[in-house]
């Protein structure tokens, strides 16, 4: 199975290569050269979630040298289930993918990431660091399954008072081989600088490069296996094939469900709920890109301007209106966020995230016909304990906190602000190597 640059198809690689480089040598993003039929044919839905994953994510190792390892890196990433919860009958439920150790979706790619790359480490001896830039749950997610790992370094870029207090601390209180830096500007800036780094020559010549966001294929292809696991049971319960609300920043579970239903996975509707950030829906209305300045939300985690795995969805639908054709695109504001979280716990008593909230105001807004056409699922993306200062307020109650999360408190925090330049976070990056 081989991948290639969604800005040049000659620029080309294998799984293992794609997986330690993060971004091809143009800045592309990497995609299939193919779209194997089989790598959904034959899957059992019946299956524990770590099964179906080493089976659908062995398809794209076909021929490389994780081949052999998959099975034991799909139980080692998905230890942890992704449970659909029933609201409304056989009409509504929710994924929860928020039951990992950091508590959010990124959980899932993240692990896998970690393992796949720790196990093509094994040998080498030049320091592989791994830069990835976050607007909330990525760092944390990234940080907890690399920390610890041999022959890895991972330097995590948050924007500066712009993540939750649970957030920063899951981002900064790791040490050891997990560098922390405040970004004195927003996700963008972040998302920017890890870019720039990937392009520079001097720290090229220094390090071997790679990244952690979504934006590399070790981190996308794995959330698709709970959107083919999902759509597969859900087929098998009711004959239909569900449709997914997806609260959508960076685009990288979004781009997972459309990858996952281009594999074959039985999916119907595709609806991405953003926040304030209006680039997407903007784009798909007004036929035209309009990249800017991100917006700060309650929903923080999905406060992005310029959209990297936009760059794979176009790869596939290259315009907006065929863009248009395979998914939709709604904007949520705070206030429609807050209303949200306080209705659904009076009606359902579910207690949402403001990022889970965007995806339940956006299936509240459909018509009565839309919402009892098919199965709908509602992508929930993060504990809500990870927000509890925006929650509790609306709900009138505490929020439960997971364990895990109760122990990444009593951790230490550290990190180091850095202006949003390539000079600030190449003297950071040569400080962490002092």
């Amino acid at each position: 199975m081989q991948f290639h640059s969604t800005r040049d198809a000659r620029l080309r690689a294998d799984f293992s290569t794609a997986l330690s480089q993060g971004l091809a040598a143009d800045g592309g993003l990497y995609v299939p050269d193919e779209w194997p039929a089989e790598a959904v044919r034959g899957l059992d839905p019946a299956d524990a979630l770590p099964t179906l994953a080493g089976r659908f994510l062995g398809t794209f190792a076909a021929g490389d040298r994780l081949a052999s390892a998959m099975p034991a890196i799909a139980a080692e990433a998905f230890n942890f289930p992704a449970p659909l919860v029933p609201l409304d009958g056989d009409r509504l439920g929710v994924l929860e993918l928020f039951h990992g150790p950091t508590a959010a979706f990124k959980d899932f790619g993240a692990r896998f990431l970690a393992a796949a790359l720790s196990r093509l480490r094994q040998g080498t001896e030049r320091p592989l660091k791994i830069l990835v830039a976050t607007s909330g749950d990525t760092g944390g997610a990234v940080a907890a399954a690399f920390h610890g790992r041999a022959g890895i370094e991972v330097v995590v870029l948050f924007p500066k008072g712009q993540v939750s207090p649970t957030q920063q601390q899951q981002l900064t209180c790791w040490g050891g081989n997990v560098q922390s830096l405040a970004v004195r500007g927003s996700f963008d800036d972040c998302q920017r600088l890890v870019k720039q780094a990937f392009l520079d020559p001097e720290l090229q010549k220094r390090w071997e490069l790679s990244s952690a966001n979504s934006i590399n294929l070790g981190r996308l292809l794995p959330q698709a296996v709970y959107y083919v696991a999902t759509a597969l049971k859900l087929q098998r319960a009711t004959g239909e094939a569900p449709c997914f609300v997806i609260p959508s920043g960076n685009l990288g579970n979004a781009t997972a469900c459309v990858w996952a239903r281009r594999l074959g996975a039985p999916i119907g509707e595709i609806v991405l709920a953003h926040n304030a950030n209006r680039t997407v829906p903007d784009y798909l209305s007004e036929g035209t890109l309009r990249l800017r300045p991100s917006v700060a939300t309650l929903a923080s985690a999905m406060d992005v301007g310029n959209p990297s795995n936009l760059e794979r969805l176009t790869a596939l639908y290259p315009d907006a209106a065929a863009l248009g054709s395979a998914l939709s695109a709604v904007s949520i504001d705070d206030g429609a966020i807050r209303a949200r979280i306080r209705a659904d716990f009076e009606r359902f008593g579910a207690i949402w995230c403001p990022h889970t909230a965007v995806a339940a105001e956006a299936w509240a807004r459909f018509d009565a016909a839309r919402r009892r056409s098919r199965p709908w699922v509602l992508v929930a993306t993060a504990h809500p304990a990870k927000f509890r200062e925006i929650v509790e307020p609306l709900i009138g109650q505490p929020v439960p906190v997971p364990e895990s999360l109760v122990r990444l408190f009593r951790r230490p925090a550290h990190f180091t602000e850095i202006e949003a330049t390539l000079a600030a976070l190449r003297v950071a990056l040569e400080g962490s190597a002092a």
